[in-house]
């Protein structure tokens, strides 16, 4: 590589030392790699451009500031061998050209730039022959299948991750592979493989377990945690997500990693105050049922005294002293009550406001280590809090914040998820009648627009389960008081359940798609030859002559709900597409094909 500066021995970048930094990120010795690091500071703070293996040296730097190592900014490294001396990037060789690319792809993942990153990345995997280094190369396998997982592309993700984790393994670096395999198991939980998921976690953890890389650890226990959460299981959720911020606080007390762990945790919480305000509602509706039984008038004995006689007037007194005992009774009763709901109060605010000191926690980490996604997800959580608590227009504030934070990195995923909550909270507007004016379906309409544009973002991803929630959104606004038009929303349903596919609902999201399916049901017309047979009354028809009524009604239903598509009906019911449009053309929705 043209003319180097000579420098003094003790400042060399001499292999052994690039051997034990690769040694240490195989074994996962992270302590022991820091403290070499640290050892060589002056080497590192007097980065030379032009030495010998300084190209690889940056290269392990990248690396070991993608795991923890707080030194110098990878871009201002970078820009050394653009000022040190004029065009010695063209003097480079192609594997140190490599290394400098594989660099600038971790500076673009750190700032959340995840195409530019996964072009440097597509570039030196491209010329792996050339690095003929399979460690490094194993490592950019995958990063690569990080940002993809960023982006949403969870089967590509995965791909890129299986190559990194096979050439791990293939070095024999088994920690290494492990760490691989973690994000692994949550692509796959992703895409609903929950028992593979979970085999493939607990075997990572089991490798890690006697090691110091308490992030990765950290990583694993809070995915635990998220699948806890979406399970319901809320309070377990905690106990892993209390366990995730432990391990990283081990690290680093303001690792970013613990910002984005408190935040999953409010989500939990929120999880629990949901169930305790159900339980709330249900305990209020029940005492207002018993009230309006206790006040129907009934017969109370009083009038039986014109009759004259002791033993009515004895009957009257046994049934005076009932309903004296039954009222001290239901008074108790209603204390009980009154004291549980109490408490059921206090710990509803409590755990809300403990969530939203979770997620103030989180921010104030984000704001020493800024993370689009992460700041974002905080908007998003206490949107939800605030919109639970009633107060729209704080959670309106905090929603709207997360888009636009979102937008910036063009984060998807993000993106639809602050779609979807504006669209719930425009709904809830539109249920209590909020601040419509002269035009009283503006809130309904602005939920239908939400849901649209979530629906819209879900697409760029393969966030399954995001779609399925902008599809049910979707329908639950299709059948708010204002649309009531429960044919779009039994279609919004269909799509958020084939969205779903293998992958499990949340506990929140399988609630709002019973919701959703009830209300459907409750608003739906049935036939009345549909209604009739149920209840018996098939008049003089045969069975045959019923058969062919109800083949009627069900396949033009079907019709209907398949845009008209002869062939997806005959699919759809197994049937021949030439008794499909018979029967259409019997009933009048289709003309007879000319002869």
């Amino acid at each position: 590589m043209g003319a180097r500066r000579s420098h003094s021995a003790n400042l060399q970048i001499d292999a052994g030392f690039l051997s034990q930094l690769q040694g240490h990120v195989a074994a996962r010795e992270i302590e022991r790699g820091m403290a070499c690091l640290r050892s060589h500071r002056e080497l590192i703070e007097k980065f030379d451009p032009c030495q010998e293996n300084a190209a690889r040296l940056l290269a392990h730097l990248a690396i070991w500031t993608d795991i923890g190592f707080s030194g110098p900014p990878l871009r201002e490294l970078l820009q050394r061998f653009e000022h040190f001396e004029p065009g010695l990037r063209s003097q480079l060789s192609i594997a140190e050209y490599i290394c400098l690319r594989m660099t600038e792809g971790v500076a673009a993942m750190a700032d959340e730039a995840e195409e530019t990153a996964i072009g440097h990345f597509d570039f030196v995997l491209s010329l792996g022959q050339e690095l003929d280094d399979r460690f490094l190369l194993a490592i950019v396998y995958f990063w690569k299948g990080r940002c993809l997982r960023r982006r949403g592309d969870y089967a590509e993700a995965l791909i890129y991750t299986g190559k990194g984790r096979d050439l791990a393994l293939a070095l024999s670096h088994l920690r290494m592979a492990a760490v691989m395999q973690v994000l692994e198991s949550w692509l796959l939980f992703q895409q609903g493989k929950w028992k593979e998921a979970m085999r493939i976690s607990h075997a990572a953890e089991s490798t890690l377990r006697e090691t110091d890389d308490y992030v990765t650890l950290g990583n694993i226990q809070s995915f635990y945690g998220r699948m806890a959460r979406r399970e319901g299981r809320f309070d377990k959720a905690i106990e892993f997500f209390e366990s995730a911020i432990r391990y990283y606080g081990k690290r680093d007390p303001r690792h970013p990693n613990l910002a984005r762990s408190l935040a999953n945790m409010a989500l939990a919480k929120r999880g629990i105050a949901l169930q305790l305000q159900k339980r709330i509602d249900r305990d209020a509706q029940r005492r207002r049922k018993t009230s309006s039984k206790r006040q129907k008038p009934g017969a109370t004995g009083m009038g039986s005294r014109n009759l004259g006689s002791r033993n009515h007037d004895a009957r009257n007194q046994d049934s005076r002293d009932r309903d004296s005992r039954d009222h001290d009774s239901h008074n108790h009763d209603l204390r009980d009550q009154d004291s549980r709901q109490h408490d059921y109060r206090g710990r509803l605010a409590h755990l809300r406001r403990e969530a939203l000191e979770h997620l103030e926690a989180a921010r104030a980490i984000y704001q020493q280590h800024p993370n689009h996604h992460g700041v974002g997800t905080v908007y998003l959580n206490a949107a939800y809090i605030h919109l639970d608590s009633g107060d729209f227009q704080r959670a309106e504030e905090e929603a709207a914040s997360a888009y636009d934070v979102a937008e910036e990195k063009q984060d998807y995923i993000l993106m639809g998820r602050a779609r979807i909550l504006q669209c719930m909270i425009e709904n809830a507007k539109v249920e209590e009648e909020i601040g419509e004016g002269a035009d009283p379906g503006s809130h309904a309409r602005r939920a239908l627009e939400f849901s649209q544009e979530a629906i819209d973002l879900a697409k760029h991803t393969q966030h399954h389960l995001l779609l399925a929630n902008a599809h049910l959104w979707q329908g639950l606004t299709r059948c708010n008081s204002f649309f009531d038009n429960s044919e779009a929303a039994r279609e919004s349903y269909d799509l958020a359940r084939a969205s779903c596919a293998a992958n499990q609902p949340d506990h929140n999201m399988w609630q709002d798609l019973q919701t959703l399916g009830a209300k459907i049901l409750r608003k739906a017309s049935v036939h009345p030859a549909l209604k009739a047979w149920s209840q018996g009354a098939v008049g003089e028809k045969t069975f045959r002559q019923i058969s062919e009524e109800f083949a009627e009604i069900v396949i033009a239903q079907v019709w209907e709900r398949e845009g008209h598509k002869v062939s997806r009906v005959a699919a759809r019911l197994s049937i021949s597409p030439k008794k499909v449009r018979r029967i259409l053309a019997r009933v009048g929705r289709r003309k007879p094909r000319q002869r």
